[in-house]
C-alpha cells in the first residue's frame, strides 16, 4: 500500500473513533437531494421529500441535508448536481430518471461523494448507485379495481415519457383489467412531461371526453384528480403519494412511494463508512410501494380480491408478469406456468414493448 493511502486510512480510523467526523475535519454528514418537481406537488417530489424529512428526524443534528426542487433534467441538472457536490455534499440523492447521464457525469468528477440515482440503471463509477421501486405491482391492483369498476368499458392512463418503468406499468394495469374485463380497453395519453398540471389536467378532459370513466395516471400531480372529481362518476387511483384529500372519490386507491427507509439506510451506511454501489428494485413486499386504503367507493368483493392479490404480490405467491402473456404483436413473451421472474430482471428492466390487446403505439 502507498503511503498516502496508508495515511488517508489512518486520518479515516481516527476520524471514526473520535466521534464520526469525516476526513476533512466537518462533523455533520451534508445529504443533497435534486428533485424534477415542487416539494408541494402533491406526489413523487412530495414522497421524495418526506425521505429527506425521515433522515432528518432519524438522525438530527448529526446531518445536514439540502435540496434543489423543479430541476429539468439534462444541462440543468447536470449544473446543479455539480454545484451541490462543489457545497461540500457527501451523498447526493437524484430522483428522476432523466438524471441518469448528468449524474454519472458528474460522479466521474467528484468520487468522494456518493450518488445515488432514482429509477436508472447506469452505475459507470464506483461512487454511484442505483435504486427504484416496483410500481407495477401497485398497477396490477389498480388494474383489477378499474376492470372491475368500469362502466363504459374504457379506462385513460395519463403517461408521462415511453420509458421501461412507465411501459411496464401500462402493461401490468392492462393485464389486469382485461383478465376481470375481457371488454376493457386502454386509451393513453403521453404528456411529455412528470410535472405539469395544466397537460396533466388537459389529459385527463380529454380521455374522460373519449368515454373513460376510469383514469391511470403515470404524472407526478393531483390535477388529474381534480378533473375527475368535476367530471363525476370518474374513478382515479393516487399516484406515489397517497392523494387521500379526493378520497372515497374520485379517488379509490393508490400506490404510494415509501423512500424514507431506503435513504435512512443509505445516508447511515456513508456515516459509517459501510456505504457501496448497488443496485436495489423492491416492491410491495419490502415495502418501498405501499397501497393507499381502498375506499369504501370500491364493492366489498373487489376490495378482497384486491387485498389478496397485494398479500400474494408481497410473499412472492405471485408475480405481476405471469404468463400467458403475448406481446403485441403476437408473439409469445411468457408462456403458461412461467413469470417475468423466472428470466431475471433484465427483461422487466428493458420492457420496450406493449402486449397483446393495447391498440396504441408507443411512440419513438
Amino acid at each position: 500500500m502507498k503511503r498516502r493511502s496508508i495515511l488517508a486510512a489512518g486520518v479515516a480510523a481516527l476520524a471514526l473513533a473520535t466521534g464520526g467526523a469525516f476526513a476533512d475535519g466537518h462533523e455533520k454528514t451534508k445529504v443533497g437531494f435534486i428533485y424534477v418537481g415542487p416539494i408541494g406537488d402533491g406526489g413523487w417530489t412530495y414522497e421524495h421529500d418526506k425521505g429527506r424529512l425521515a433522515v432528518e428526524a432519524e438522525f438530527g443534528d448529526k446531518v445536514e441535508t439540502v435540496y434543489q426542487e423543479s430541476v429539468p433534467e439534462g444541462a440543468d441538472a447536470e449544473r446543479a448536481i455539480t454545484q451541490m457536490a462543489l457545497q461540500g455534499a457527501d451523498i447526493i440523492f437524484t430522483t428522476s430518471f432523466g438524471y441518469m447521464d448528468p449524474t454519472n457525469a458528474v460522479a466521474a468528477k467528484f468520487p468522494d461523494v456518493k450518488f445515488e440515482h432514482a429509477t436508472g440503471y447506469k452505475r459507470e463509477t464506483p461512487n454511484v448507485s442505483t435504486y427504484s421501486a416496483r410500481f407495477y405491482e401497485g398497477r396490477a391492483i389498480q388494474g383489477h379495481i378499474a376492470g372491475k369498476m368500469t362502466k363504459t368499458n374504457k379506462i385513460g392512463y395519463i403517461a408521462s415519457f415511453p420509458i421501461p418503468e412507465v411501459i411496464r406499468g401500462i402493461n401490468s394495469a392492462y393485464i389486469h383489467a382485461k383478465k376481470v374485463n375481457p371488454d376493457v380497453e386502454f386509451n393513453i395519453i403521453w404528456a411529455y412531461t412528470w410535472f405539469d398540471p395544466a397537460k396533466e389536467a388537459d389529459a385527463a378532459t380529454a380521455l374522460i371526453e373519449q368515454g373513460a370513466d376510469v383514469i391511470l395516471q403515470h404524472t407526478d400531480s393531483t390535477a388529474p384528480q381534480a378533473a375527475a372529481q368535476k367530471a363525476e362518476g370518474v374513478i382515479t387511483f393516487g399516484q406515489a403519494s397517497d392523494m387521500g384529500e379526493y378520497a372515497p372519490l374520485p379517488r379509490v386507491s393508490s400506490i404510494i412511494d415509501d423512500w424514507a427507509p431506503y435513504y435512512i439506510a443509505r445516508v447511515g451506511a456513508v456515516m459509517d463508512g459501510t456505504w457501496e454501489s448497488s443496485d436495489t428494485w423492491d416492491g410491495i413486499g419490502a415495502g418501498m410501494v405501499a397501497i393507499g386504503e381502498i375506499s369504501d367507493a370500491v364493492p366489498a368483493d373487489v376490495k378482497a380480491e384486491a387485498l389478496a392479490m397485494k398479500d400474494a404480490l408481497a410473499d412472492g405467491s405471485y408475480h405481476a408478469f405471469s404468463g400467458p402473456i403475448n406481446k403485441q404483436d403476437g408473439s409469445v413473451w411468457l408462456a403458461e406456468g412461467e413469470t417475468a421472474a423466472d428470466f431475471g430482471d433484465d427483461g422487466l428492466a428493458g420492457m420496450s414493448f406493449y402486449v397483446e390487446g393495447i391498440t396504441a403505439d408507443i411512440p419513438n
